[in-house]
Parts: structure tokens; C-alpha cells; sequence
């Protein structure tokens, strides 16, 4: 078996941990020797076998004189686990191929030394499956470099950029592919965020239904309301549902608070955003990022959508286009003033495109300077 053809099984195992591994990165391990797979595993549940000691336990003592290639560089510290890689030499790993260096500042870099120190030779793997590993751990790489979460803006709108008709009325926009696919993409969240208009006029329960699979855990609902205008009341405070967390500003009232924490929710005041508008939404980040959320899928409205794209705190952009138009009175997508001249004019990076049905899914990702 070649090097890419183990370390593309490494990626496709990795891949199926990503919605039970969170607040740590979902690996994959294949171990070969002699050219065949003798052990493989993916990163388990927090407290859980990381990627490496899983193959390692599969292969038993055919790991002795194996490659192992792994998603992530093996870690090299003492967490609820031992070191991985330890492990691989103690079990007589002798090569060990990786796609990606750990940018967590418990490993970076200390994990491939180590290795390297008891005589294994490590190799990096070539450019398109380092980027491959890259774009799936891009969350979690995210995280450990900035302690943000990941922030992904997602909006479904008319083919002229419209979220709902002049009078309001938004429901299915998109059909029912496109509604099943934004399901899958609140699956790998670890935190769903709306601000204070749209838990009014939609009062969304924000839990993942029919994913395959479905998280370990049920994402996290965040509420930004700076004033306190969203009653304590309806399915986004059922605690039966999932967990919910509301981001506000001084501004709210106490007994409004007070109401929020009776319905089980969780309550954090920040300073106000830029201009005194909404809450700070760096600092929501940073806050979603220290309660373990790698990524946090921003679904509405168009004002909080403005606001995080303006303020450059986007790292990725999901638009659902429905096969329609609702005209100049129907609500704007994006909240957000536009350039004076176009010498401004920001593109981003078409980083996908997937028909759904009649609809369209594009990911875009900003355009590093």
C-alpha cells in the first residue's frame, strides 16, 4: 500500500469522528506493514482512545516495524490520556507519516520530536493531503491558534439575495434537500447562534433533526440579546431539547435575566459591540471558544450576519440559494454597508458548490491578504 493511499484511508476515518470527538480534533490512524493494513482507529468520545492507541490496539503486536499514518501529529503530553507518541514507540512503530503539524501549544511540533528522538522516521506527507487534512480539521485548527471558535455564517436566500417576502414570511425558502443538508451542517457544530429578531419571529427550537450521524452531543443554542428582548419562553428555552446559553449586555434587565436563568438557560454579559450595538462579538467567540466550542454555526439574521462579516470574524460563508426571486420588498440577507467604490469590492474564495434539488450550496471562505 502507497503512502497516499493509507493516509487517504487515514482522512476518510477521521472524517466519520468529527461529531463525537469535540473539544478535541478528529483524528484518523491507519497502521501498515509489509503493505497491508494490520490496525486502524479514529479519535473516541473526550476521555476516550485517541486515533493512534485505538490502531494500536487492533494491530496488537503486528504493529512492531509498522508506518503509521496519522491526520494529526501524534500529541505529546499527559491529558486524560498518555502521550500518542509514546505509544507508538513503545509498541515498535518504526515510521510514521503525518499530514498536519499540532498547533495546540501542548504539542506543537513536541510530538514529532519526541518521535524522532527514539529513532522513528517521520515524514510529511505531500501537499494535497496535507490540504485535505487541513480543510477538515479547520475548526479545531482554529480554535487552538486564535481560542475562538470557528464561526460559520449560514443564510438561505432568494436567487436576488432576499431572506423573506415584504411581509415577513420566510418558511421554506429553500426545498427540502437544501432544509436536510443545513441539518447536516448544525451536526458538526458544537454551538447554533441567532440573535435577539430572529428568536422573535421564528422562535426556533435550534436542534439538529435527522443527521447521519448524529452528535454525541446536542449543539449548543446560543441567544445574542443585548436589551433583553426575547421572553424566557418556547422551544429554544426547553431544556429537554438541548442546552441554552444567552450573551447579553447591561443593558438587559435583571428580572429578564432572572427569567433566563429559571428556565435553565445559562446567562454571560459582555461589553456592547462596535457603536454600542448588540453585544461584542469577538468576545462571544472568545467565550463560546473557552467553553470548548470548535465550531459555532451562526444561522440569523441578517444584522448579526452583517455585523460578523463587516467585522471580519467569518471564517466561512453558506449560502442556500433558492430557484426564486422576491423583489425589492423582500428582507435583505446581509445586513451589512456595502463599499463606496468598487477598487473595495472583497471577494472571497469559492471553496465548494453542490446542487441540492432546484437549490444551490455555496461555501465560500475569505481571501487571506
Amino acid at each position: 500500500m502507497r503512502d497516499d493511499e493509507a493516509m487517504e484511508r487515514a482522512l476518510h476515518i477521521a472524517a466519520t469522528a468529527r461529531r463525537r470527538t469535540a473539544p478535541n480534533p478528529w483524528v484518523g490512524a491507519v497502521l501498515v506493514r509489509h503493505g497491508e493494513i494490520v490496525g486502524e482507529g479514529a479519535t473516541q468520545p473526550p476521555g476516550g482512545d485517541h486515533a493512534e492507541i485505538a490502531a494500536l490496539a487492533a494491530a496488537g503486536d503486528r504493529a512492531q516495524g509498522a508506518t503509521a499514518y496519522v491526520t494529526l501529529e501524534p500529541c505529546s503530553h499527559r491529558g486524560r490520556t498518555g502521550p500518542c507518541a509514546d505509544a507508538l514507540v513503545a509498541a515498535g512503530v518504526t515510521r510514521v507519516v503525518v499530514a498536519l503539524a499540532d498547533p495546540d501549544e501542548r504539542v506543537a511540533g513536541q510530538g514529532i520530536e519526541r518521535l524522532r528522538a527514539a529513532g522513528v522516521d517521520v515524514v510529511d506527507i505531500d501537499g494535497n493531503y496535507r490540504d485535505q487534512a487541513a480543510a477538515l480539521l479547520a475548526p479545531y485548527l482554529h480554535h487552538r491558534r486564535t481560542h475562538r471558535a470557528y464561526c460559520v455564517v449560514k443564510a438561505a436566500t432568494s436567487l436576488d439575495g432576499r431572506i423573506a417576502a415584504a411581509d415577513g414570511s420566510s418558511r421554506w425558502i429553500t426545498g427540502p434537500e437544501a432544509r436536510a443538508d443545513a441539518h447536516e451542517l448544525r451536526a458538526n457544530a458544537q454551538a447554533i447562534v441567532v440573535g435577539a429578531g430572529t428568536a422573535l419571529a421564528d422562535r426556533p427550537a435550534l436542534t439538529v433533526r435527522d443527521a447521519d450521524p448524529m452528535p454525541r452531543l446536542a449543539p449548543l443554542r446560543v441567544l445574542l440579546d443585548a436589551r433583553g428582548r426575547v421572553p424566557a419562553e418556547g422551544p429554544l428555552f426547553d431544556s429537554s431539547l438541548a442546552p441554552t446559553l444567552v450573551v447579553t449586555t447591561e443593558a438587559a434587565d435583571a428580572r429578564t435575566l432572572d427569567a433566563w436563568r429559571a428556565a435553565g438557560a445559562k446567562v454571560e454579559t459582555l461589553d456592547p459591540g462596535a457603536g454600542g450595538v448588540g453585544v461584542d462579538l469577538d468576545r462571544t467567540l472568545e467565550l463560546l471558544g473557552r467553553l470548548g466550542v470548535l465550531e459555532a454555526l451562526v444561522e440569523g439574521g441578517a444584522a448579526l450576519h452583517g455585523a460578523l462579516l463587516g467585522q471580519g470574524l467569518a471564517q466561512r460563508l453558506v449560502a442556500y440559494i433558492a430557484p426564486g426571486l422576491l423583489g425589492d420588498g423582500g428582507r435583505a440577507g446581509y445586513g451589512i454597508t456595502g463599499p463606496q467604490s468598487i477598487d473595495d469590492f472583497e471577494r472571497w474564495r469559492l471553496a465548494s458548490v453542490r446542487a441540492l434539488g432546484d437549490d444551490v450550496r455555496l461555501d465560500y471562505e475569505p481571501v487571506v491578504r
